[in-house]
């Protein structure tokens, strides 16, 4: 089964954008990865071994979470994970904002910044 890497993940798979490996279902293909590329452990499980809450994880197009078997469900060799984590951040602004190089200095609120 291929496994598709992000970006921010790929340092510890040696810059490789998808890993395949060997496992009959959700779980055991994460185990191969994570066996094969043990850094990526600690960036997909918490101590306890269980998946963190911010690593999205999808079965071909599907959301492991909302699968009934969850990481247990059977995959098979045409099967692909995707794995997506989840991005934190925004805009704050206090106060009125100016973009520079406008033609003229209308305050933005952040949300019309974010549509800039």
């Amino acid at each position: 089964m291929k496994i598709h890497i992000p970006t921010p993940l790929r340092q510890y798979t040696g810059g490789q954008q998808t890993v395949t490996v060997g496992g009959a279902s959700v779980g055991e293909a994460l185990q191969g990865l994570t066996a094969s590329y043990p850094e990526l452990r600690n960036h997909l499980y918490t101590g306890e071994g269980k998946l963190r809450s911010f690593v999205n994880i999808y079965l071909n197009d599907d959301d492991i979470r909302y699968l009934p078997e969850k990481e247990t469900t059977k995959t098979g060799d045409s099967d692909e994970l995707t794995i997506i984590p989840s991005i934190a951040g925004g805009l704050h602004a206090v106060g009125p904002c100016f973009v520079k190089g406008t033609a003229s200095a209308v305050p933005y609120s952040a949300n019309s910044l974010m549509r800039l």
